[in-house]
């Protein structure tokens, strides 16, 4: 199986997205580490989808963005050459099913830790503030980009209520729009390229960052395997 990847970079900081696994990514100090680091990926991304596991896997860059962002913090601003195509109704369904799975899971994820303030983690700052340690400061974050990604593509959003419910919501008023599937490219704050098929990976991607940084910290924090392994990912 071939892992289409996009490579985003900034010197020697690198993350890798894979166009053809909605939301999968790596990180490394090089593109070479997070090229090693992109089969163990998409294999625990496959187990999450519930999708069966190729044989071998074979990394093939097909799109390289030279960033002045903070790539090791995960800042990104790319939008993909495929991000630019129309949508089928199919595609559409498809991924978003993914990304509601993707918020319900992160959900499920959180309501597990058993104490949501407490973290061993040292406080970190990073290009948007100081990181967050704490179970409910992970989910206060990620849940928080719902109204910024949907309006990045004029679509009226709010952060209310739960993860999942406020998604949905921004997706029934998306769905208003006659011409949502003709993926209109939208050049939204700070200049950044934006369309419904990226809108649609971000939310993964963002969910999948957090989700992995929730379950190492409870992991550290309260000593033993107290929540659910939902996005299956390596400890690495």
């Amino acid at each position: 199986m071939k892992i289409r990847c996009v490579w985003e970079h900034n010197g020697d900081d690198s993350i890798l997205f894979a166009d053809n696994f909605v939301g999968a990514f790596t990180r490394g100090n090089s593109r070479e580490m997070a090229l090693r680091k992109m089969p163990t990926e998409i294999k625990s991304y496959l187990k999450w989808t519930g999708e069966s596991l190729p044989n071998s896997f074979e990394t093939a860059i097909i799109q390289e963005k030279q960033s002045e962002l903070t790539i090791s913090d995960a800042d990104s601003d790319v939008i993909f050459d495929t991000e630019k195509e129309k949508l089928s109704l199919s595609e559409y369904t498809k991924m978003k099913a993914l990304a509601l799975k993707s918020a319900l899971d992160f959900w499920t994820l959180y309501q597990a830790i058993p104490d949501k303030n407490k973290s061993c983690l040292p406080t970190r700052k990073t290009f948007y503030g100081l990181t967050p340690r704490t179970a409910f400061e992970m989910y206060e974050h990620t849940k928080s980009v719902n109204a910024y990604y949907f309006g990045e593509i004029g679509v009226s959003a709010d952060n209310e209520s739960t993860i999942l419910e406020c998604r949905e919501r921004g997706f029934d008023t998306l769905e208003k729009q006659r011409d949502f599937l003709e993926n209109k490219i939208y050049l939204g704050s700070y200049d950044e390229e934006w369309s419904l098929r990226k809108v649609l990976r971000r939310f993964i991607w963002h969910d999948r960052i957090h989700a992995k940084a929730m379950y190492r910290m409870a992991i550290k924090t309260f000593g033993y395997d107290v929540v659910p392994n939902i996005f299956m990912f390596e400890i690495m």
